[in-house]
């Protein structure tokens, strides 16, 4: 299958270039290339296709004023223009994509080892959102910005780019509660506080429209469900797995980061509580916290003093993959949405 054997290719890529890291930082542009050409051109793949179809056509009688004051603005606008530019639907995955990728890429080029953070990113993150779920495809994109920002200490810089994120999907706002905590000590009190907010933050969230249509585009019935399920129980996992094995490792490597990673490794565990409130809004706001697994997770080559550096190392590679493959072969929903791969540049359909 497509997608098994690229992310097969990606993970052994990865593997084969340790400890040539000059040659993995000039391979990166070209991986990050391939996977936004994969992402952004691909034709009639993705469960939001027909969806996103319909906004496409819901913008044509808009002016900008009316998107201007629509609920995700950002998006109506971008529309909007794209009706006043002449440009077809497929045109809106493309932009989309960009935006995602160019966030991914701006957080990235801040870690050590570039390409090892992409190819993580690959098999949940952008499988799911720039290749079906568009418009927080971008807000993650932005969303990555602001976790730059979060990590200097620029709660000005954090804010603003949480809001751009939001202008796409409106799950994003939420992490403006997270502003308080930028330039400050992270402490575990405040972490706490900041927890107990996000609650009926959560329980505002489900009652939006853009929510409801979301549990309808993105969650089917039974097997998505589990599939929703699962995922979060591997961002929790994730979570468990930094704290019982890489936390002083990483607060010995990277003090700098570390309040970030912890806070991101909390998350992961705490996602879980927003189950009860909605399965939905539990699977939309994980989304949000891979890019912080893929950056923990990527970093373990770097963690000197680390016992068993290779295995741990090799682990989430491993996990990640066999998640994988089970999802692409028991979810209805993935077969669905995302089989036979089209490619509307070269005309491409793979199995």
């Amino acid at each position: 299958m497509t997608y098994i054997a690229l992310t097969a290719l990606l993970f052994l890529l990865r593997f084969a270039l340790k400890g040539q890291p000059r040659l993995a930082g000039q391979l990166y542009p070209f991986v990050l290339a391939l996977l936004f050409v994969f992402s952004a051109f691909r034709w009639e793949v993705g469960c939001d296709w027909g969806g996103y179809y319909y906004n496409y056509l819901g913008a044509r009688g808009m002016d900008f004023p009316d998107a201007l004051f629509h609920y995700e603005p950002l998006w109506w606008l971008w529309l909007v223009a794209q009706h006043r530019l002449g440009l077809p639907y497929e045109w809106a995955n493309v932009w989309m994509s960009g935006i995602f990728f160019a966030g991914l890429h701006v957080l990235a080029r801040r870690q050590p080892d570039p390409l090892g953070f992409l190819v993580l990113c690959f098999p949940v993150l952008i499988v799911n959102m720039p290749m079906s779920g568009i418009r927080q495809g971008a807000a993650i994109g932005l969303l990555c910005i602001a976790l730059v920002r979060l990590m200097q200490g620029r709660a000005a810089g954090f804010a603003f780019w949480v809001l751009a994120g939001s202008g796409f999907h409106g799950s994003a706002i939420i992490f403006l509660l997270l502003t308080p905590l930028v330039a400050r000590r992270i402490t575990a009190l405040r972490v706490a506080a900041t927890g107990l907010l996000a609650i009926p933050g959560a329980v505002i969230l489900r009652q939006a429209d853009a929510v409801e249509q979301a549990s309808e585009r993105y969650i089917d019935t039974g097997i998505d469900a589990f599939g929703a399920g699962f995922r979060i129980l591997l961002l929790a996992l994730s979570g468990l797995y930094f704290l019982l094995f890489l936390r002083r490792a990483w607060r010995r490597n990277w003090p700098g980061d570390y309040p970030v990673a912890a806070l991101g490794a909390a998350g992961m565990l705490g996602i879980g509580v927003l189950l009860p409130v909605s399965t939905v809004i539990g699977d939309r706001l994980g989304y949000y916290l891979i890019p912080l697994q893929s950056l923990i997770f990527a970093r373990i080559p770097t963690l000197a003093g680390l016992r068993n550096r290779a295995l741990l190392s090799a682990l989430p590679y491993a996990g990640l993959f066999v998640f994988f493959v089970v999802w692409t072969m028991l979810s209805r929903h993935f077969q669905g949405c995302y089989l036979p791969y089209g490619n509307w540049l070269p005309g491409l359909v793979l199995p």
